[in-house]
C-alpha cells in the first residue's frame, strides 16, 4: 500500500505501507520495486483547479506507469472515472469506445490518465486496464446513483478481475458499475473482464427522497455538468 500519509488503520498481516508522494518519481519507483501488479487509485478525486488535477492525477499516473516500465511490472490497473463521458445524454447506453465527453476538469484529467495508459501499452508493452468507476458508495442516496452506483462488493469484484485478467490483455477500458436497472453504461464483456456485477441500486430506490425521474436528454453527469460546478474552482 502506498499513500502520502500514514494510514489510520494498520495494513493486513501480509501488507506493507510506504508513505510516498506520487509527485516524487524516484520515491514511487522505489516503493513499487518488486511488485508484479499495481492498482493505482491515488489522486485528486473530484473537481479542482486544473493545475492541481494535472499534478496529482496526470503527473502522478505518469510516475506510476514509468515506474512500472522501468521495474518490469506486468499489469497496471488505473482508476479512471465515469466523468470521462459525463456529457453523453442519460438515455444513451454508453460504451467505453465512444468519444470522451468529460463533464469538467476532473473528467479531463481522467481522459489524460487513460491516454497515458494507452501510450504505455502501445509503446512500451505494458498491460493496462482502466476502470471507469461509478458512484462508489455503501448504498445509493440520491436519484442519479440509481444509474451510477458501484457497490463495495462489485468494486472489489471488478478490481480483482482487472488485476488477474490474462496477460494477453494489452489495453482495456471498462465501466465499473453495478448491474443497475437504470445504468447509463455498458457492462464489460465477460470475455475481456471476467466479472459479472450482482448488486442493483433499484433495491434501494424506496429509500431515496425526491423525484427519481431522470431527464433522458440531460447529461449523465447531472449537476456535475453545470457550469458553476467547474467555475467555482477557478483560481484568482
Amino acid at each position: 500500500m502506498i499513500d502520502r500519509t500514514v494510514p489510520s488503520e494498520p495494513p493486513a498481516d501480509n501488507g506493507t505501507v510506504h508513505t510516498v508522494d506520487l509527485r516524487d518519481a524516484v520515491a514511487v519507483e522505489s516503493a513499487l520495486a518488486g511488485a508484479d501488479r499495481v492498482l493505482h487509485l491515488g489522486g485528486v478525486p473530484d473537481e479542482a483547479p486544473l493545475p492541481d488535477l494535472l499534478e496529482a492525477n496526470v503527473l502522478g499516473t505518469h510516475h506510476v506507469l514509468e515506474a512500472a516500465r522501468r521495474t518490469g511490472i506486468e499489469r497496471v490497473v488505473l482508476a479512471s472515472s465515469n466523468r470521462v463521458t459525463g456529457f453523453h445524454p442519460a438515455a444513451h447506453l454508453t460504451g467505453p469506445t465512444e468519444p470522451a465527453r468529460p463533464d469538467g476538469l476532473y473528467g479531463v484529467s481522467k481522459v489524460a490518465v487513460e491516454a497515458l495508459g494507452q501510450l504505455y501499452a502501445d509503446k512500451f508493452g505494458l498491460s493496462v486496464i482502466c476502470l471507469r468507476i461509478g458512484s462508489f458508495e455503501a448504498r445509493p442516496t440520491e436519484p442519479r446513483y440509481l444509474a451510477t452506483w458501484l457497490s463495495p462488493r462489485d468494486a472489489v469484484g471488478y478490481i480483482k478481475a482487472a488485476l488477474t485478467a490474462p496477460s494477453s490483455t494489452r489495453f482495456l477500458t471498462a465501466y465499473a458499475v453495478s448491474v443497475n436497472s437504470r445504468r447509463f453504461w455498458q457492462l464489460p464483456d465477460a470475455t475481456e473482464l471476467d466479472y459479472v456485477p450482482v448488486d442493483n441500486a433499484e433495491a434501494h430506490a424506496a429509500e431515496i427522497p425526491g423525484d427519481l425521474a431522470t431527464d433522458p436528454t440531460g447529461a449523465q453527469a447531472g449537476l456535475y455538468a453545470e457550469p458553476e460546478f467547474t467555475l467555482k474552482h477557478r483560481r484568482p
